[in-house]
């Protein structure tokens, strides 16, 4: 049960230049809980201790005497002190287990395994240093790590996970570390749920069971589920081209004769993301129906020859929703109703216009120490309107009926 019940610390976002801790099943990989000798098991110790620390001051020193010219301006300092401030504030702290080794050796990466305090979690960060004789931190980064070998956890009955689950979310509500909703169930049998937090900071409005939620590319699953669908149903081929369900408004058809269904579906078109610069600087309400979004999307080009690499797509799974208008006859939104929220029950699912006062439905906020609130919330950031990549709301109820319904083949 020991996962994060929240993203990976955005730490990788920031410092991204190393590799990841997380090695493919077929790489061991052994412990040795002991620091370097010498000045980078001092650095590391100092890492360490700065990541702990929750105090601006000293990580501001730790990027002006410990890290590389070139890493320490990659990003503005005020950008690094948020990443390590959030992540003290995320994890309460780290504890030192040992650095790990790989087979195959990763020559260029110091691989620091520690452990999160408030979710339990183990981690990697990957440090990468510069020349010596000082050793200056050259790259970092964070992720998800293995166990360790020597740590045995063995498996759980029901009723030990269910009271372990209770427990360990209730530490994190006590410190504040979780808001929003839990279920957990086995088939249709609902077996434990909780809210907590506040759907409305502004109003002091608490989240139940049946709050609304957004959620973020969630969406993406609904839209790919409606695809195959039609594709069992026999209207349209995985291998299909784009193209002969997208004109040339959305993109130029040796773009599209490229591109197949399967492609959007994968992430491997080789397309970006619509949250460009022109969505930055547009009102958020010029983008409603899918049409709206040509714009965003017309100048976009794969990056690579399609099914030939993995890259994340938002603009390859918006236009998947252009298909389902094509293929279905009707506007993305009233499919998705029609074909995956009906049937399954979903009664408090869509994506709503966030100008609306749509009922029971949260607003995400953010932590910010520069607001004398102590919170930044997500509407101005946010679009106006969810679509097939993503950004409509749910309840965790809704998400067990759409569960046992993809189950139950429905």
């Amino acid at each position: 049960m020991k996962r994060p019940l929240f993203a990976a610390v955005i730490i990788c976002l920031v410092l991204f230049q190393a590799g990841w801790a997380q090695a493919p099943d077929q790489e061991d990989f052994k412990d040795n809980p002991v620091l370097p000798q010498g000045i980078q098991g001092q650095r590391i110790q100092s890492l360490i201790d700065t990541l702990n620390s929750g105090d601006e001051g000293r990580v501001r020193k730790f990027f002006s005497t410990e890290v590389g010219e070139r890493f320490r301006n990659i990003v503005p300092m005020d950008e690094h002190v948020s990443v390590f401030l959030g992540f003290q504030r995320e994890t309460g702290g780290v504890e030192f287990f040992g650095i790990r080794t790989y087979v195959p050796e990763r020559p260029s990466e110091t691989v620091v395994i520690v452990k999160d305090k408030n979710l339990e979690d183990w981690q990697g960060i990957v440090v990468r240093f510069g020349k010596g004789p000082d050793f200056l931190i050259d790259g970092l980064g964070m992720s998800p790590a293995r166990p360790p070998k020597s740590v045995e956890e063995p498996p759980l009955t029901p009723e030990e996970f269910l009271k372990q689950t209770d427990a360990f979310m209730a530490k994190l509500i006590d410190k504040g570390l979780f808001s929003g909703t839990l279920l957990v169930a086995k088939g249709e049998k609902e077996l434990l749920t909780m809210a907590a937090g506040e759907a409305s900071k502004a109003f002091h409005v608490p989240n139940t069971i049946d709050t609304k939620f957004n959620l973020g590319s969630m969406n993406k699953m609904f839209t790919s589920t409606a695809i195959v669908q039609l594709a069992e149903k026999g209207k349209l081929s995985l291998d299909d081209p784009i193209g002969k369900y997208i004109d040339e408004s959305w993109l130029p058809k040796d773009v599209t004769a490229k591109i197949t269904i399967r492609h959007l579906l994968t992430h491997s078109s080789g397309l970006g993301s619509y949250f460009n610069e022109t969505y930055i600087k547009s009102s958020r309400a010029l983008f409603r129906k899918l049409d709206d979004y040509k714009p965003l999307i017309k100048d976009d080009r794969p990056a690579f020859e399609p099914g030939k690499q993995f890259q994340y797509s938002n603009t390859g799974m918006f236009l998947l929703g252009v298909v389902i208008e094509k293929v279905g006859g009707e506007d993305y939104f009233s499919y998705i109703r029609k074909a995956i929220s009906e049937p399954a029950g979903m009664a408090n699912t869509d994506c709503y216009e966030m100008d609306y006062p749509v009922e029971n439905l949260a607003i995400g906020y953010s932590p910010d120490p520069k607001s004398p609130y102590g919170w930044q919330n997500n509407l101005y950031k946010h679009v106006i309107k969810g679509g097939p990549a993503g950004g409509g709301f749910s309840t965790v109820k809704d998400l067990h009926k759409f569960a046992l319904a993809l189950l139950a083949g429905k």
